[in-house]
């Protein structure tokens, strides 16, 4: 007899929350309304947060809740706000060259999948592992394993954040 649902209800709900996650990264980037794509990515990254809490990763999940979703999409609504960009449709916020970042971007999630998979193909999580998710865990998962991409990661925010600063003035005292 064959099992028409092979997946678990958890598992449905990790690719339910994916799907989420995906729909509404893809309008986030395709929308002409910058305040809809700002809450567009409240969605993305709440959805991504139900995906940690799945995979019982409870800390990193508050994470990118309270950073993420709290912080990042806050200072962004703040900046559209104070930056008198544009709240409603903007026609200046597409641009007519979409064929080559369509290209890079398939061609971008097409390698991070053929990597993953060839990395990791069929293994598994041992979800009843205590440590999982956990606080101590995370921290020494950051400070000791990915401690240089964190900090280049850092320096990449400062800089995007400098460079928004500079653009915004830039603009308004002409």
């Amino acid at each position: 007899m064959v099992d028409l649902w092979p997946l678990s209800g958890p598992e449905w709900v990790f690719v339910l929350l994916g799907v989420v996650a995906v729909a509404s990264g893809l309008f986030a980037v395709t929308t002409r309304n910058l305040v809809h794509a700002a809450l567009s990515l409240v969605v993305t990254l709440g959805a991504v947060a139900g995906c940690f809490l799945l995979l019982t990763a409870e800390f990193v999940a508050w994470v990118q809740v309270l950073i993420y979703v709290g912080a990042v999409v806050v200072l962004l609504v703040f900046g559209l706000m104070l930056t008198r960009a544009p709240i409603g449709e903007s026609p200046d916020a597409d641009s007519e060259s979409r064929w080559p970042p369509l290209v890079v971007a398939v061609s971008a999630g097409a390698a991070v999948i053929v990597l993953l998979l060839d990395a990791f193909g069929r293994a598994t999580v041992d979800l009843n592992a205590a440590e999982i998710g956990t606080a101590e865990v995370a921290g020494a998962a950051v400070f000791r394993t990915w401690v240089l991409p964190f900090e280049v990661l850092s320096v990449l925010l400062l800089a995007a954040l400098v460079g928004a600063i500079a653009l915004s003035k830039s603009g308004g005292e002409e």
